[in-house]
């Protein structure tokens, strides 16, 4: 089975006993602890955690940036903890877009060329491409600042053409860490709405990681990471 002929009924994240470490000068830390997880496909997986709970470490390796000290994780099929760093990155650049906190824009690119870029890497003709970032822009509101660069936004709005490059490729999973922790809370709900429609509509699978409540309702299920290993939230969570 491939990330290009999956199996309909299967989960598109599934991982089997994945434990991570990190050196902290002489000594090795334990982050995560033998983490089983299924997220099925079109659903809203919102992580929970304290700071240093593990989340931002879970996130970089279903996206294939770490690899695990141990276990498996498929996605899509695939086995990405087999796979070595080149695969790992065209695995990335084809099926997996990324939200982040600061927005990582490229500063020296439009708004247009920001969106064109994932799909110029991945070799999608220029007529389509033109056509899927005019698409994207209206989507998310800026089809009139296309030829602006990202400095010339506010945070909210380079918050929406991050959301709209990560989506461009129409990645079958998308990771959001933090999307909304560098915005005033109003700001921050427009965007997770925006965030919550646009993926719905393309029917992509979202595994968000928070530390705010607020943020985690806009999922399907919450899981709480603690202590390496991933359970439902307590029930003192006020939600």
């Amino acid at each position: 089975m491939t990330p290009d002929s999956p199996d309909p009924d299967a989960p598109l994240i599934r991982l089997q006993g994945v434990s991570h470490s990190y050196r902290e000068g002489a000594s090795s830390h334990r982050v995560l602890e033998g983490v089983d997880l299924e997220v099925a496909r079109g659903e809203v997986l919102a992580l929970l955690g304290r700071s240093g709970s593990g989340k931002t470490t879970l996130l970089n390796l279903l996206g294939g940036i770490d690899q695990p000290h141990a276990g498996r994780i498929e996605i899509a099929g695939q086995r990405i903890d087999r796979l070595g760093e080149p695969e790992r990155s065209l695995f990335r650049r084809r099926h997996i877009g990324f939200v982040y906190q600061f927005f990582n824009l490229i500063p020296t690119l439009s708004l247009s060329e920001n969106l064109a870029l994932p799909l110029e890497l991945n070799r999608v003709p220029p007529d389509a491409t033109a056509a899927r970032v005019t698409e994207l822009l209206e989507a998310v509101g800026l089809a009139r600042r296309a030829d602006d660069f990202p400095d010339r936004l506010s945070g909210g709005e380079q918050q929406r053409v991050a959301i709209a490059r990560a989506l461009a490729h129409r990645p079958k999973l998308v990771l959001a860490d933090e999307p909304t922790g560098n915005l005033d809370a109003t700001t921050g709900g427009r965007i997770l709405d925006l965030l919550s429609g646009i993926y719905r509509n393309e029917d992509q699978t979202l595994v968000l990681v928070t530390h705010s409540l607020q943020v985690a309702k806009h999922a399907d299920r919450v899981l709480m990471l603690d202590q390496g290993r991933l359970a439902p939230p307590s029930e003192e969570i006020a939600w």
